[in-house]
């Protein structure tokens, strides 16, 4: 069944016939509207998974990705016991700010995806802004 973004939205509210994952899909491609990266100011895009989470920062004019870095990282794992913490975040923020200085990014956008921006999502956010990026 395909069904138009304006559609799958009411039925979303309505409760029928709409998967989690279709839900998903519909809030990212929404935001994803909206924000866009370019090299002044390339994309800061977030996944998070139950255990980890992953951060990279895209040129979308390009396609390119220009810093990524995830709490699976040697030295992320190596100060935590476990990746699925605000404190990880945090630290992965901080680490990803560093990288990106190091490559002249210092403005980006930020593209939280279909996550809201609370818990892990905002750590990751404060970590970046304590470490120099400015969004």
């Amino acid at each position: 069944m395909k069904f138009s973004p304006r559609t799958l939205l009411k039925l979303k509210n309505k409760n029928k016939k709409l998967k989690p994952s279709q839900y998903k899909k519909l809030k990212r491609d929404t935001l994803r509207g909206r924000i866009k990266g370019t090299i002044d100011r390339p994309r800061l895009s977030v996944y998070r998974s139950n255990e980890n989470i992953y951060a990279q920062i895209i040129d979308d004019t390009n396609s390119k990705t220009l810093v990524s870095c995830s709490t699976l990282d040697r030295s992320i794992k190596l100060a935590l016991s476990n990746g699925r913490t605000c404190e990880a975040s945090r630290l992965m923020g901080e680490k990803l700010a560093k990288l990106s200085l190091s490559k002249n990014i210092t403005k980006i956008v930020f593209d939280r995806g279909p996550y809201l921006y609370h818990g892990r999502i905002k750590a990751l956010a404060d970590g970046a802004r304590a470490g120099g990026l400015q969004f």
